[in-house]
């Protein structure tokens, strides 16, 4: 009966780590939740000014701020899924975002409108890079922010994400 009850033991120690095993490669292989986007980070030269810009004209709240150099702050986008983190920080050089091409970095937002919300950055100091309509349908207005960082208003012929 002894030798029943640990070969019986045995068994279900064996089961349990299969099943252990099984689950933590299931959860790796299959949980999205895993790698998800918390933050970009961009190395700024003016990010106090950058942040109010912003939080005024691209709808980003302020998640977490620093009030002395290097000036870090977590912007978030309306989702509240995705953060950009701006800061001055001297230990690097600040990118030259003027003369980078905007197909180097930029920023996408989503916009039913594009052409309204272009006119409405470029007049709080934005400058039009580009503007083009694709055979899919979508329509892509590239523009520089007051400080060079490209960012792009994406209307997506067909949508790209939910």
């Amino acid at each position: 009966m002894r030798k029943v009850f640990n070969l019986f033991s045995k068994i279900t120690i064996l089961y349990a780590i299969d099943c252990i095993t099984e689950k933590i490669l299931y959860k790796s292989k299959n949980d999205k939740e895993n790698m998800k986007i918390e933050h970009f980070a961009l190395n700024v030269e003016s990010p106090v000014e950058m942040r109010e810009w912003y939080v005024n004209h691209l709808h980003f709240d302020i998640v977490k701020q620093e009030k002395k150099p290097p000036f870090t702050t977590f912007l978030a986008d309306e989702s509240g899924q995705v953060m950009l983190e701006i800061y001055n920080n001297p230990s690097d050089n600040v990118p030259d975002y003027h003369g980078m091409n905007p197909l180097i970095v930029h920023l996408a937002f989503t916009s039913e409108h594009p052409e309204k919300e272009k006119d409405r950055l470029v007049e709080a100091g934005a400058s039009e890079v580009s503007n083009e309509e694709l055979e899919d349908g979508s329509h892509l207005i590239m523009l520089r922010d007051p400080w060079g960082l490209a960012i792009q208003l994406c209307k997506r012929g067909k949508k790209m994400l939910p």
